[in-house]
């Protein structure tokens, strides 16, 4: 069974390939997304954020984002409802 991968892994570890059409790749990039993070989730490894930050790119091509439009659109949040660095939980009432 395939999988998504990075452009160059089948010229480093062989195997077959093809392309994807839209709604394959659409698809195959959520659940890279959701391989991703778990990833992340069971080892900690701050190397899992960057393929995260790899995949959310991709997804963000996909709906004509730059990565400075990403930024910006994070940014834009942040202004209006904060980040996470206050470390904040809330229960609401």
């Amino acid at each position: 069974m395939g999988k998504l991968v990075r452009d160059r892994i089948p010229d480093l570890f062989g195997g077959q390939t093809r392309l994807l059409n839209g709604e394959e790749y659409r698809a195959a990039l959520r659940a890279k997304l959701q391989e991703e993070v778990a990833e992340y989730l069971q080892s900690g490894e701050p190397e899992e954020l960057a393929d995260v930050l790899e995949v959310l790119r991709a997804l963000a091509l996909l709906h004509d984002l730059t990565p400075e439009d990403l930024e910006a659109l994070r940014r834009a949040k942040a202004d209006a409802r904060g980040g996470f660095a206050g470390q904040v939980w809330w229960t609401p009432t």
